[in-house]
């Protein structure tokens, strides 16, 4: 027993020598373990982090290996030209790839999940239904009605108590009903003024948690604790299992709705229609669509959960990162004030018969056309507080990136958009500065960026197919929320 204690205790005096030499290094390579102990220690800062460990690089792309005996290896990168290259020039050789798909293997064969030909198929599909115009049209006006509804009342109601309220658990709620109601045509009521819980709502929120760990720890540590059944995995479990049950209620409920003639022009909805025109033959033999969507209702459950995911967890960012800046600039809210001032003076609407200011306003798409300084803040934001800061890809065959790096099968790159907005030697010195000037042009028209440096919504072949519709459903919110008085109340 002594020999043991005697080994630990040599063990942990030679780390913490090695630690006490090595500790101003900028990324540790600890022995044994390689990078991953720093990796788990800056979890709750990943995003800051990275982009530190770039700025005191001074370069585009650095190296994360974990333990000697595993095959993790990552190559960061925010390199404007590895990024185009790889999101767009080459993009069949970087795939999201078998590690990704095993991550977040609770959304199946979903579009997020899909790579080739599964992927364009099931995009083609997904494009289809978010143009269509009754799609459209029930979205923009499913938006309106819970802003109108439920997020007017909500606020109005902290705004003349004078209290304070969390906005991101506010957006997180309204955005998470929109998309229910929009991939489903379900009403949750999450954003009810009790603020009520909901075992939808906790079964994603443990998952996504699950999920994130996957990334910190090498596969066999998660894989693991999932046999085990402990700690995030035993969670994870739990929520696959309620999710499976949620999303079967919802999907025969809205097969038998369509048997009796209820169309709610749903994802849902949209997708089961595909489904039974496969099945009926109205699609010629051998269309490229009908493999797809002839799957069952295991396709079902798996693209729907995604929507819902994707649909809520973007727009919640985004929304609380520009309502954060806001705050933090009374400036350019002013100027935002200014615009939408003017938009709602030109609208005769705004008065009511009696001639008196309909008030709160809930601006529509309409009232939106032309507000460029308002659009170039929300471009701003996106720029210093991208929803999804970081992309991950597989890597098909060898191959040398543009800045020289190379890259082989097995590997796994992480574009880390947050870093890229905070690269000065990419947008300037002023980078870290909010400063939505940088989007207009001297003439006062926008001037958008190239997508090496500004990917909000991804860039390429497999940028977000629902881009404008979650830009004008973040823009009708923000602009009403604007529209109270003593912003900062919110909190």
């Amino acid at each position: 027993m002594e020999l043991v204690i005697f080994f630990i205790a040599c063990v942990c005096s030679s780390y913490l020598i090695w630690y006490l030499k090595h500790r101003n290094q900028v990324l540790l390579q600890w022995p044994l373990f390689g990078s991953i102990p720093s990796v788990v220690l800056n979890m709750h800062k990943i995003n800051d982090w990275i982009a530190g460990i770039f700025l005191s690089l001074g370069t585009g792309s650095f190296n994360i290996k974990g333990p000697k005996l595993s095959k993790l290896h990552y190559l960061v990168t925010t390199d404007p030209d590895n990024l185009k290259y790889i999101l767009k020039t080459n993009f069949a050789n970087f795939p999201k790839g078998p590690e990704f798909h095993q991550k977040f293997d609770i959304l199946g064969g979903g579009i997020f999940n899909a790579d080739f030909d599964s992927w364009a198929k099931q995009r083609e599909m997904a494009h289809s239904c978010f143009r269509s115009s009754e799609f459209r049209s029930f979205l923009a006006d499913t938006t309106k009605k819970v802003v109108e509804d439920r997020l007017v009342p909500l606020l109005d109601h902290v705004t003349r108590q004078g209290s304070s309220i969390d906005l991101q658990d506010v957006f997180s709620r309204f955005t998470f009903d929109t998309s229910v109601i929009a991939v489903f045509g379900r009403d949750l009521g999450h954003l009810s003024p009790d603020l009520p819980t909901n075992k939808f709502v906790q079964a994603v929120d443990d998952a996504q948690e699950a999920i994130l760990y996957r990334f910190a720890v090498p596969t066999l540590v998660w894989k693991s604790m999932r046999w085990l059944k402990v700690g995030r995995e035993r969670k994870y479990i739990e929520s696959w299992k309620t999710l499976d049950i949620i999303l079967a209620e919802y999907i025969s409920q809205t097969k038998e709705e369509l048997r009796k003639g209820v169309d709610r022009n749903t994802v849902l909805s949209t997708y089961i229609k595909s489904q039974e025109d496969s099945e009926q033959g109205r699609w010629q033999s051998g269309d490229h669509l009908s493999s797809v969507a002839n799957n069952g209702d295991k396709f079902l459950r798996d693209s729907m959960l995604t929507f819902t995911l994707a649909g809520r967890d973007t727009t919640t960012a985004g929304l609380s990162w520009f309502f954060w800046l806001i705050c933090k600039n009374p400036h350019v809210e002013e100027k935002i004030l200014d615009e939408l001032r003017l938009s709602f003076s030109k609208k005769a609407t705004g008065r009511s018969s009696s001639g008196e200011k309909m008030w709160p306003w809930v601006f529509d798409k309409s009232d939106l056309k032309g507000l460029v300084y308002f659009h170039a803040a929300f471009c701003e934001s996106l720029r210093l507080y991208p929803p999804l800061p970081l992309n991950s890809k597989g890597v098909v065959k060898e191959d040398v990136l543009p800045d020289g790096n190379v890259v082989r099968p097995g590997m796994e790159m992480i574009l880390s958009q947050y870093a890229v907005g905070r690269m000065p030697w990419i947008w300037g010195e002023d980078c870290l500065e909010f400063k939505p000037e940088r989007w207009i042009r001297e003439d006062g028209t926008l001037d958008l960026q190239p997508m090496s440096k500004f990917f909000a919504f991804s860039a390429g072949p497999r940028s977000c197919i629902a881009k404008v519709l979650q830009s004008r459903g973040k823009q009708m919110t923000r602009s009403y929320v604007l529209d109270f008085e003593n912003f900062s109340t919110f909190g």
